[in-house]
C-alpha cells in the first residue's frame, strides 16, 4: 500500500511539473492559430517568419518536451537532484522513439529507482565520493537505463502508445459514446480527487500525441459539477441549507476557472445523490464532446480558454446540457434541507455584581 502511494506521489509530481509547460505551449499554439490563421511551423531559421509562426513553433517545441519534463520530474521526486539528468535523457529517448508520455513516465521511474540503488550500493574510495552526485551516478544510470530504453522496453511501449493513439483516432459513434461517458464520469466523480487525477493524466498524455478530445472532456466534466449545483440551487433553494448556499456562491466562480473542489462541501453533506448527479451529467457532457468533435489544445483554464478550442460552440452546448441534467437530478433526488435551530436564548447570563463589596 505504501509503495502504491509513493508511485502515485511521484506521478503527481511529474504532472505538477509538466502542466505549466503544457498550458503555456497549448496557449501559444492556440494564440498563433487564432490570430495568424493556422500558420506553418518554422523549419528553417534562416528564412523570415511571422510572429504567429514563432508562437506556434514555440508551442510545438514545448509539447515535444513533455516526456522529458515528466520523466525528469518523476526521477527527481524519487532520487532528488542526481535523478534529473538521467530522467531528462530517458524522456528524450521516449520522445525520439515514439513512446510518448507513457515511455517518459516509465523512464523516469526506472532512472529514479536506479539512481537510488546506486546511491545505496555503490562503494567508492573517499577521493571519488565527491564525484558521485555530479558525474558517476548520472553517467552510470544514463548508460544503463538508456540502453534499456533503447533496446528492451522502449519499442513495446512505443507500439502500445501508437496502438492507443490509432484506436482513439479511429473511434466511431458507439465507441465515442462509451469513451466520452466513462471519461466524463471519471473526471467529475471525486471532484479533483484520485479518480479525477487518473482521467486528467490520461488526457494530458494524449494531448502530447495530438488528440484533443479527452482534454475537452476533462475541462467540461470539471466545470459541470459547480455549474449544475449552482443551477439546482437557483431552481430550488430549499434543497440547500444556508451554509450550503454560501458554499455554492464560492463554488460557482471557482467552476468558471475549472476548479471543481468547491463542490466538495456540498457533496460531503449528501454524497450519494450529489456524486451520482454530477457524474451522470458529466458523462452526458463527455458524450456530447466526442459526438460534436470538440477538442482543446490547452489542458486547463476553464471558460477563459474556450475561444481556443476546436468547436467552442459545441463545448458550450455540452457544458450547458450536462449542467442542466445535473441540476434536474439534484432537484428531484435531493430532499429539502433541515436548518439547525440556533438558540438565541442560550446567551450567557448577566453576572449580578451588586453583592460584591470592596473594603
Amino acid at each position: 500500500m505504501l509503495k502504491n502511494l509513493q508511485l502515485k506521489k511521484h506521478a503527481l509530481t511529474g504532472v505538477s511539473f509538466m502542466l505549466p509547460l503544457v498550458v503555456a505551449s497549448g496557449l501559444l499554439i492556440a494564440i498563433g492559430n487564432l490570430a495568424g490563421g493556422n500558420p506553418s511551423i518554422i523549419k528553417d531559421y534562416k528564412d523570415s517568419y511571422t510572429i504567429w509562426q514563432a508562437a506556434v513553433s514555440l508551442g510545438v517545441f514545448g509539447m515535444g518536451l513533455i516526456p522529458a519534463v515528466m520523466s525528469a520530474a518523476i526521477a527527481y521526486s524519487i532520487a532528488d537532484r542526481p535523478g534529473i539528468a538521467p530522467g531528462l535523457l530517458m524522456g528524450m529517448i521516449a520522445n525520439a522513439i515514439g513512446a510518448g508520455f507513457l515511455g517518459g513516465m516509465l523512464g523516469g521511474y526506472l532512472a529514479g529507482y536506479f539512481v537510488n540503488f546506486l546511491k545505496n550500493n555503490l562503494k567508492l574510495p573517499k577521493w571519488a565520493q565527491g564525484l558521485m552526485p555530479m558525474m558517476i551516478i548520472p553517467l552510470l544510470s544514463s548508460i544503463v537505463i538508456g540502453l534499456l530504453m533503447f533496446f528492451v522496453i522502449g519499442g513495446p511501449i512505443a507500439s502500445a502508445s501508437r496502438s492507443l493513439t490509432n484506436f482513439l483516432r479511429s473511434m466511431n459513434g458507439g465507441s465515442k459514446v462509451i469513451f466520452g461517458a466513462i471519461m466524463g464520469a471519471m473526471a467529475a466523480f471525486d471532484f479533483g480527487g484520485p479518480v479525477n487525477k487518473v482521467a486528467s493524466l490520461f488526457a494530458d498524455g494524449l494531448l502530447a500525441e495530438g488528440i484533443y478530445g479527452p482534454e475537452a472532456i476533462k475541462i467540461c466534466a470539471s466545470m459541470i459539477p459547480p455549474f449544475g449545483v449552482t443551477l439546482s440551487w437557483l431552481i430550488k433553494k430549499s434543497r440547500y441549507s444556508k451554509q450550503e448556499a454560501e458554499n455554492i456562491k464560492i463554488a460557482f466562480p471557482m467552476g468558471i476557472c475549472m476548479i471543481t473542489e468547491g463542490v466538495i462541501p456540498i457533496a460531503a453533506v449528501d454524497p450519494i445523490r450529489v456524486i451520482f448527479s454530477c457524474s451522470f451529467g458529466a458523462a452526458i457532457g463527455g458524450i456530447l464532446i466526442m459526438l460534436l468533435g470538440v477538442g482543446s489544445p490547452v489542458p486547463s483554464g476553464g471558460m477563459f480558454i474556450v475561444p481556443a478550442m476546436h468547436n467552442p460552440l459545441g463545448f458550450l452546448i455540452a457544458l450547458s446540457v450536462g449542467s442542466i441534467i445535473t441540476a434536474i437530478l439534484l432537484v428531484f433526488l435531493k430532499k429539502d434541507a433541515i436548518e439547525e435551530d440556533t438558540k438565541e436564548d442560550e446567551d450567557e447570563e448577566e453576572l449580578d455584581l451588586s453583592s460584591i463589596k470592596i473594603n
